[in-house]
């Protein structure tokens, strides 16, 4: 099934350059990128992201670290995309996270481990609509979809 997923690079990815390598696993794997952006994300929009986590210890410094620095969002498509991400990236902690993963290649510890990935299309459809508008979303064919999949 094709459905769509919100991906972002965090502060510490955009800091240490390594936005475009994230990017290119994404693309090597076909998945199809369909919006992205670089910005700042203000504290308000940040407290609406992270709203289940309120109350929590980690929470004021999660958003405190989310606010730091800029990131960069995007809208990724593909086949199952969610789960294939969410794979991609491993596990939530670096050191638990499986080798070749972006999190185990890239990061050390939880509180910066580079990238944040919709984890169920419910939450995929929440994120990519607090972080883009209908106009940034594109909708396009790829010239190498019929090598990607079976018909």
């Amino acid at each position: 099934m094709i459905e769509r997923t919100f991906v972002m690079v965090k502060p510490d990815g955009v800091q240490r350059g390594i936005v475009g390598r994230v990017l290119d696993r994404f693309e090597a794997r076909g998945i199809k990128m369909c919006a992205i952006k670089m910005m700042r994300i203000p504290r308000e929009l940040a407290e609406r992201h992270y709203a289940e986590h309120k109350g929590k210890t980690f929470y004021e410094p999660l958003l405190a670290y989310i606010t730091s620095g800029p990131v960069v969002c995007m809208v990724l498509e593909g086949e199952n995309v969610v789960a294939t991400v969410r794979t991609m990236m491993g596990k939530t902690n670096p050191q638990d996270a499986s080798p070749g993963t972006i999190r185990a290649d890239f990061a050390q510890v939880t509180g910066r481990n580079i990238v944040h990935g919709s984890d169920s299309p419910e939450s995929a459809k929440r994120e990519i609509n607090l972080f883009f508008n209908d106009y940034e979303l594109q909708k396009y064919e790829k010239i190498d979809e019929s090598w990607l999949f079976e018909e």
